[in-house]
C-alpha cells in the first residue's frame, strides 16, 4: 500500500496600518489577499510594505480607501487594484486577479 504525504502551508500575515491607526475621517477596510497558486506573488503597496505572498496562503490586510496595490509585470510597476469599501470582509484571489490584469495589458 502506497502512503501519500500531502502537507498544507498556511500563513497569515498581517499589514499595517492597523484600523485604530487611520487618521480621523479616514476609512480602513479589512480584507484577506488569497495566493492559491504554487509560487510567492510579490507585491508593491506603496508606503505600507512589499509583501511577498507565500504559495498556498492567505494574508489578512488593513488598508486605507484609496490605497493602491501594485504588481510587476515585464519590468514595470501595475496596478492591480484601489482599495474601496467594497473590498470589506472579502477574500481576493489574488493569481487570477493578476493574470486577468496581465490578459488585459497584453
Amino acid at each position: 500500500m502506497e502512503t501519500l504525504l500531502l502537507t498544507l502551508i498556511f500563513s497569515l500575515i498581517l499589514v499595517s496600518p492597523e484600523p485604530e491607526l487611520a487618521l480621523e475621517g479616514e476609512t480602513v477596510v479589512t480584507f484577506t489577499l488569497r495566493n492559491e497558486s504554487a509560487r510567492s506573488i510579490p507585491l508593491i503597496i506603496p508606503g505600507v510594505m512589499k509583501p511577498n505572498l507565500l504559495p498556498i496562503s492567505n494574508s489578512g490586510v488593513h488598508l486605507k480607501v484609496g490605497q493602491e496595490i501594485f504588481f510587476r509585470h515585464k519590468g514595470k510597476k501595475r496596478l492591480l487594484l484601489t482599495v474601496d469599501e467594497s473590498l470589506e470582509g472579502k477574500t481576493l484571489k489574488v493569481a487570477k486577479l493578476i493574470k486577468e490584469k496581465k490578459k488585459k495589458l497584453e
